[in-house]
């Protein structure tokens, strides 16, 4: 075998063991006990996790003037350094794009850069019949997922409840799963402009213009929508408890509508919006309060939320000061290489959540959910995808610790118990006690099928 880890405790999404983990050609061969290689990794005192997962991130976005600060070479490498080994980005069609142009235009973006591998959401902004055409074709060729805004007019994002209603009821006829930004756009707008023509224009303004109901009703709108015509629908970062309610009543009655939250929603409030950098942390939807937090994790206890990804969308301090007002501030937060500590601390560290789930909410229902069928578990035969997870590295989390381009994260001074160690990308160690060591352009492009 070409690498072998030896004496750790391997976490699944429904078992924890010790166990010896054998590799070779990039792939899981062998569970078992003194098992020996090539290399040996002793991973004693340590857990071994399946790469994490993330199924939100923004690389280099073209996004309100600016480009998220993050390409996919910077983006993916702090991936790697926070234990991700698979991200799923965007490609949304441009004003001119098909959906397959834009598919292509985006792949050919990443596939020289990133050092772990991906996969792509296909974004869809334009309302014209060719669209809807291209739609199965797309999925048989390994995008089987797709993302559309019910907000962001004025930036050429926003589909109406028409083209929703198509595209939720052709995409369930042809084995997809459609996914939604959920906010009320006329009523946002609607408080933007009556703030706007007020003077109130400060950060705490961005929070009032989007108040819970304007997410609340939209996801229900949307799951209204997907119930109409039979379809599974996805609900990106939910943030809320009117949208997290929402969700659970179509689950207990049987519908298959999947949520996710970020680790911004489990963490921090809009109190943030008060402080003399309110700015850095305007995202969409915002920061909620802390009865949204305990919602949130209410959520994930009862199953309801099944997936925490990060939205990785990151701008630095001069981009976010480009913006003379909250409404042109551009939105968006880092977060790829925090989400594994941060979710470990919170959630497994105050007993919120157990290890078996921490691994479910990063790993197993992420592979699961969006097709990833050699991801997210620890088996014979998977990708040797791992994460050596030392549950007793302490650290206070600064921006000095991380490995992206924007220079500050809106978790400065957070206390974290437990860090990841190593990071095993497809049997190759790419990131090892605080030593980054993975090639650029080293990850793949995985095509993924629905079922």
């Amino acid at each position: 075998m070409d690498l072998v880890i030896k004496n750790g405790t391997i976490v699944t999404a429904s078992d924890s063991y010790k166990a010896d983990i054998g590799i070779m050609n990039g792939k899981i061969v062998a569970l078992g006990q003194d098992l020996s290689g090539d290399e040996n990794i002793n991973a004693e005192d340590r857990y071994i996790f399946p790469g994490v997962i993330d199924v939100h991130t923004h690389m280099e976005l073209p996004f309100m003037g600016t480009r998220s600060a993050d390409n996919f070479y910077t983006g993916t490498r702090s991936a790697a350094c926070g234990g991700v080994t698979t991200i799923i980005d965007f490609a949304i069609q441009g004003k001119n794009e098909t959906v397959k142009e834009a598919i292509e235009n985006r792949k050919n973006a990443a596939d020289s850069q990133v050092v772990i591998d991906f996969a792509l959401h296909a974004g869809l902004t334009r309302m014209i019949p060719e669209t809807l055409e291209e739609l199965p074709e797309v999925i048989s060729d390994g995008v089987p997922s797709f993302k559309m805004f019910m907000t962001y007019r004025k930036e050429g994002f926003m589909v109406d409840d028409g083209f929703l209603y198509a595209v939720l009821q052709l995409v369930a006829e042809h084995g997809g799963l459609v996914g939604l930004h959920c906010e009320n756009a006329a009523v946002l707008e609607h408080l933007v402009a009556k703030f706007l023509a007020e003077g109130k224009t400060d950060a705490y303004h961005h929070f009032l213009s989007k108040p819970n109901f304007v997410e609340g009703e939209a996801t229900t709108r949307a799951i209204t929508i997907a119930k109409a015509v039979n379809a599974s629908l996805y609900i990106f970062h939910l943030t809320c408890k009117e949208a997290w309610k929402a969700v659970a009543s179509a689950r207990k009655h049987g519908f298959n509508i999947y949520s996710e939250t970020c680790p911004q929603y489990l963490t921090l409030t809009n109190e943030k919006y008060k402080q003399d950098d309110g700015v850095n942390y305007l995202i969409s939807p915002p920061l909620r309060s802390q009865e949204d937090i305990n919602a949130l994790w209410n959520g994930i206890k009862h199953d309801d939320i099944k997936i925490v990804s990060t939205d990785h969308c990151p701008f630095t301090t001069a981009q976010k000061k480009m913006g003379d007002t909250f409404a042109t501030v551009p939105n968006g937060l880092g977060g790829v290489e925090t989400l594994l500590p941060i979710v470990y601390s919170e959630g497994v560290g105050k007993k919120r959540i157990s290890l078996n789930q921490l691994v479910a909410l990063l790993s197993t229902n992420p592979a699961n959910i969006f097709g990833l069928e050699t991801k997210g578990s620890i088996a014979i035969g998977k990708d040797a995808d791992l994460v050596i997870f030392n549950p007793l590295d302490k650290r206070i989390l600064t921006i000095s610790m991380l490995h992206t381009e924007c220079d500050y994260t809106p978790y400065e001074g957070m206390e974290l118990q437990g860090y990841p160690e190593t990071t095993i990308s497809r049997g190759s160690i790419i990131f090892d006690k605080g030593k980054f060591s993975g090639e650029k352009g080293a990850g793949n492009f995985i095509k993924r099928r629905i079922t």
